[in-house]
């Protein structure tokens, strides 16, 4: 478990936001790819990876490394598109 805090990079962020993110940025299919797991790969739902993710410590916590690495991308994706570029969306 991480410390919980201020200064920690998931205060405050909830494994729906990080999910929600992480499928916004990668899609489905490359998240199953990346953490290679059935609630990704086979009939993938928010709803789904959230259950099987809440009762899966080591799951999560892949999901949350994965997350915390992809942190950087995430701004520069919002930085693009503060800036006017065009951000295309990931399909499903």
């Amino acid at each position: 478990m991480h410390a919980a805090g201020p200064k920690n990079p998931l205060h405050g962020i909830t494994l729906q936001m990080m999910v929600t993110q992480l499928v916004e940025h990668y899609g489905w299919e490359m998240l199953g790819r990346m953490i290679p797991i059935n609630c990704f790969n086979w009939q993938p739902s928010i709803k789904s990876s959230l259950t099987f993710l809440r009762r899966t410590p080591w799951a999560r916590d892949k999901v949350e490394a994965l997350y915390l690495d992809s942190l950087p991308d995430f701004k520069q994706s919002q930085k693009e598109g503060e800036e006017g570029s065009p951000v295309v969306p990931q399909s499903e």
